[in-house]
């Protein structure tokens, strides 16, 4: 058994910080000044249950349009940065709006999501081009969605991935014999759902923030800015943990990785 080298355990522990101690609820309650919970229980009624349809629309958008746009070539930093501003200005528009515009926004927002996850993807060594990086992007999803008192959920960064193990091996062997062209196809719609399970519970209290009329604009502007951080940490993070497999092994990162968090 190969032990990790001083820097490539530092990375690790950093994976664990941002996939094990996800804050994105924690920041939206403090600027909303109120439980987030409580927030969500105010929304209209049956706007939660239009949530995960709207998010599952938006993440078959964004699969066939963001990862493809990327060029492997390149070898740079990720442009964090930039893809905050963008989701910024994507947020200033929903939250000048209210509930009204979340159809309209949220397949943008998650467009310029993906675009930065694969970005980091690409930085942490992924080859795009690949479709188990497309769908490793896809996964980041569903990463820091479920919470720990939800009876029957899986929870933690490795039980997120078992859960969607089946359906993400399906899916890749679909992709690598088919691409993109049918991204409605059956395989790629349950691994879409999964997805959308978890990543509408973030979708919810983006919404319910969002829907707060105080905020306004400038709010949704803040509110996409914490949206976009949550989920370039949970890249970070992921992808940080998947190069480190191709490395060491699974085996090895995963008991390291499960160590560290038992510290936490």
């Amino acid at each position: 058994m190969t032990n990790l080298n001083s820097s490539d355990h530092r990375g690790l522990e950093l994976a664990v910080d941002l996939l094990e101690n996800p804050s994105y609820a924690a920041k939206v309650t403090n600027l909303i000044g109120g439980p987030i919970e409580k927030a969500i229980t105010m929304l209209p009624d049956g706007v939660s249950e239009k949530l995960v349809n709207s998010t599952q629309k938006a993440l078959s958008k964004a699969m066939d349009l963001a990862v493809s746009s990327l060029d492997d070539r390149y070898r740079g930093e990720s442009a964090d940065g930039a893809h905050r501003l963008l989701s910024s200005v994507s947020g200033a528009v929903g939250g000048a709006f209210g509930l009204l515009a979340l159809t309209v926004e949220l397949p943008i927002s998650t467009t310029i999501m993906l675009r930065s996850i694969a970005d980091i993807a690409r930085s942490e060594g992924e080859p795009l081009s690949d479709a188990g990086t497309k769908l490793a992007c896809l996964e980041v999803f569903a990463l820091g969605g479920a919470k720990q008192e939800d009876d029957g959920v899986d929870t933690g960064y490795f039980a997120v991935r078992a859960a969607l193990a089946g359906a993400m091996t399906e899916a890749a062997r679909y992709l690598a014999e088919q691409g993109l062209a049918s991204s409605g196809a059956p395989v790629l719609v349950r691994f879409l759902s999964k997805i959308a399970s978890r990543y509408s519970i973030q979708v919810s209290e983006k919404a319910a923030a969002q829907a707060i009329p105080l905020l306004g604009a400038a709010g949704g502007a803040t509110i996409n800015l914490l949206f976009m951080d949550h989920f370039q940490n949970m890249a970070r993070g992921h992808f940080i943990v998947r190069r480190l497999e191709r490395a060491y092994g699974k085996e090895l990162i995963r008991e390291t990785y499960q160590r560290l968090a038992s510290r936490n």
